[in-house]
């Protein structure tokens, strides 16, 4: 799995330490996952300042002001909420630039609308706001957690080379 990403977080690193920009992470879905490749990669306490893992409904309201009106009119799995936990962790943190995940790894907790796979990106910054994409893979449980986590630094690093 390390090969995978060193190429891409080394491109992450060299751009953010250049921009001077610090990255942080709202993660649901992966559970951490994009924290801890970010932190495995030398010197990221450079670059990458924290990572929040609101895994509950009721923790993305608490820690990342995620409404419970936003959460009951569109889900835990919707553009909205991807959205509105990375606006919350730019709030509670001095980061620079998120990158918030949230989707159904399974194997259960799908629906007709979100079936297992469904998974929700946003990467964004107060000044020039987020971009968001929303992505369907397949696989079991850990492979869509693997790929959820490529894409996130993918995005990422597309999003600080604007």
């Amino acid at each position: 799995m390390k090969s995978d990403y060193q190429g891409l977080l080394q491109n992450i690193a060299s751009i953010a330490l250049e921009r001077k920009v610090v990255v942080g992470t709202a993660e649901s879905c992966t559970g951490g996952l994009v924290s801890k490749l970010c932190t495995d990669y030398p010197g990221s306490s450079k670059w990458y300042g924290c990572g929040c893992i609101t895994y509950s409904d009721e923790s993305k309201q608490q820690i990342l002001d995620v409404s419970l009106q936003t959460l009951e009119q569109h889900g835990a799995v919707s553009e909205q909420t991807v959205l509105a936990m990375g606006r919350g962790m730019l709030k509670i943190s001095n980061v620079d630039v998120v990158v918030a995940i949230t989707g159904i790894a399974g194997p259960s907790g799908a629906t007709e609308a979100n079936p297992i796979g469904t998974v929700w990106f946003a990467w964004g910054d107060m000044p020039n706001g987020f971009q968001t994409k929303l992505v369907n893979f397949s696989g079991d449980r850990e492979e869509v957690r693997h790929q959820s986590a490529i894409v996130a630094l993918e995005g990422l690093f597309e999003y600080l080379r604007k």
